[in-house]
């Protein structure tokens, strides 16, 4: 029987690997968009680290730049509140005391010496505020010295009897005009004071409650209780804010400086005030009835109430407020009230923290809109960009705000502004035509972080409207963006085509 030949059967030989070389392992599979975007999302977040990291740094330099204040301020003044003239009046009173002796309650009484405070009729002042800038360190601030020219009128009133006080218990004789001065350290020379176009020679301490009991006053006899007109001048170093406290039935000041960029704050606002490059001018005029004071206290006003006087941004101690007792020392007396203030600050047009401050809280839209960018050259584009990337991208844009500090305290805000956005700007050019794998797209990223850089200075220069204005480019940023990625499949890319057996 012949034999029927078999079928050749065909045997695929998989191909020797050389010797030495190791077989390639499969292609992974290409990320889905949702999955770049989460990532991208993360490290956004994860640069928020750093990002808190600048802000400490930033309140480390605000707190070495008050402290190089302070120092200027131990030698020149610091922030000086001017109060008076107010005349004290010693007269006896008589206090009905219970006291415990030998388990019984006994009531006794007895005088006391206690002072009575009695404002001016008229107070008008013209006031120079002569500023000065300083510099320590790297650190520059303001000071100033003012100068105070003033003419108040007292006249004893003929009902003193009304604030329970009468004339002959009054000791018009030991009676003391007073100045208070927060910070005695600013007195410079050529201080006077005279009553009648007398000259009386000023003595140290004593001044009043509302400045920490610090300033100065003079002795005077007036024993014929007629009606007294007091001149005064009073130079005064200091720095930060200038306070004036208005004691009086009409208290009227001028203050003016060759500083042009006041800010007015306080209790009460300029009646009239004209601000131009070549300085300032300020009138004010307070009325008794909006002060809410008695021209006779038989206490003295405390300190002021601390507000954020003159807008600057700066904390300043305030006058400590000393406990007043009577004039034999035997207890203390009853509170005037508070003071009332008006301020003026000398601040800086701009403050180079308060700037790097607004601007550190738009990092997080920078670095949304840089990886927006890459991201979508990533998922239209196909240019595919690694999750190091986004970090130092991130990383990069962090940066910036350290140069803007850095710089900005050595040459100012706005050249720091350019200098620190022209490096960071020029770095990342460089360094996304790597990644994306063209120019073009680099070019692209560079223009958009010149057009965010530009939106940011302008929102930092229009605080009145950034809110509005940022959030409206937000608006149109996130429509520009989902308009994108209308058709894109955001967990579909990436994945194998599934067979579906017909």
């Amino acid at each position: 029987m012949a034999r029927t030949p078999q079928a050749a059967q065909s045997v695929s030989i998989p191909p020797a690997t050389p010797p030495g070389s190791h077989p390639k392992p499969p292609a992974r599979g290409e990320r889905s968009p949702g999955v770049k975007l989460v990532i991208a999302v993360l490290i956004a977040v994860a640069l928020m680290v750093p990002l808190l990291m600048v802000y400490g740094l930033l309140w480390d330099r605000q707190q070495q730049a008050q402290t190089a204040q302070a120092s200027i301020g131990q030698g020149w003044g610091g922030q000086q509140t001017i109060a008076g003239p107010v005349i004290v009046i010693p007269y006896l009173a008589t206090e009905t005391q219970t006291v415990t002796e030998n388990g019984r309650d006994v009531t006794r009484t007895v005088n006391l010496i206690r002072n009575l405070y009695l404002s001016p009729q008229t107070n008008k002042a013209e006031v120079t505020i002569k500023p000065e800038k300083r510099r320590k360190a790297i650190y520059d601030t303001v000071v100033y010295e003012s100068q105070i020219a003033g003419s108040a009128d007292f006249v004893l009133p003929a009902d003193i009897a009304r604030y329970g006080v009468t004339r002959e218990a009054l000791m018009l004789d030991r009676a003391e005009v007073r100045l208070g001065v927060s910070d005695a350290r600013g007195l410079v020379d050529g201080n006077s004071l005279t009553v009648d176009g007398t000259p009386l020679a000023l003595q140290p301490g004593k001044g009043l409650l509302s400045t920490g009991n610090s300033g100065t006053f003079a002795f005077v006899d007036w024993s014929a209780g007629a009606p007294m007109k007091v001149d005064y001048k009073i130079g005064v170093r200091g720095l930060g804010d200038f306070k004036l406290i208005p004691r009086g039935v009409d208290t009227r000041w001028t203050v003016k400086s060759t500083w042009p960029n006041p800010s007015f704050g306080g209790d009460f606002l300029p009646a009239k005030r004209n601000v131009t490059e070549g300085g300032f001018t300020a009138t004010y005029a307070i009325p008794n009835l909006a002060l809410g004071q008695a021209q006779v206290l038989t206490g003295d006003l405390s300190p002021p109430v601390s507000t954020s006087y003159g807008g600057g941004g700066r904390d300043y101690m305030e006058p400590v407020a000393v406990e007043a007792t009577t004039a034999t020392g035997s207890g203390p007396e009853a509170s005037g009230g508070t003071a009332k203030a008006v301020a003026i600050s000398l601040i800086e047009p701009v403050d180079l923290y308060s700037q790097v401050d607004r601007s550190i809280k738009y990092g997080f839209l920078f670095i949304g809109f840089t990886f927006v960018a890459f991201l979508m050259f990533d998922v239209i584009a196909g240019a595919k960009v690694a999750a190091a990337e986004y970090l130092l991208t991130g990383v990069a844009l962090v940066l910036f705000f350290v140069l803007l500090l850095a710089f900005a305290e050595v040459i100012g805000f706005m050249p720091a502004y350019l200098l620190a956005s022209a490096a960071i700007i020029g770095l990342l050019a460089f360094y996304s035509a790597a990644v994306l794998k063209s120019w073009k797209r680099a070019r692209f990223l560079a223009a958009m972080l010149i057009g965010l850089y530009a939106l940011l200075y302008v929102l930092l220069n229009l605080e009145a409207y950034s809110l509005l204005i940022g959030s409206v480019l937000m608006f149109f940023a996130l429509a520009g963006v989902m308009y994108m990625t209308r058709n894109i499949d955001w967990g579909g890319l990436g994945k194998k085509d599934e067979v579906v057996a017909a």
